[in-house]
């Protein structure tokens, strides 16, 4: 399965240098829905890595999509404190590892 990033270019680079192919630069917020849609129906992709301050911008139905999804898995990485990840494992195995 492939790792996905989906963000700003700035956002996206450093997951270029390291290799990751899979990049998605949409530059408004309807190419952003539209490429989201798009990762979460490829059966390719297992991880979707978002800018956390994207994904707290999102629509809220898509943004509870993206929360629910199990495969891809949707995590936002970023400066803001973002819950995505910690969710994620806790519905996954049952137990917040935070605690």
């Amino acid at each position: 399965m492939d790792l996905a990033v989906i963000g700003s270019p700035e956002f996206t680079l450093g997951f270029q240098l390291a290799g990751i192919s899979n990049i998605t630069n949409p530059e408004n917020d309807d190419e952003m829905a539209s490429s989201l849609k798009s990762l979460l129906n490829d059966k390719n992709v297992g991880i979707v890595v978002i800018d956390s301050a994207i994904l707290a911008a999102l629509p809220d139905r898509l943004r509870n999509r993206l929360s629910a999804s199990v495969t891809p898995t949707v995590l936002g990485i970023g400066t803001e404190e973002d819950t995505t990840l910690r969710d994620t494992i806790r519905k996954a195995i049952g137990v917040d590892l935070w605690k």
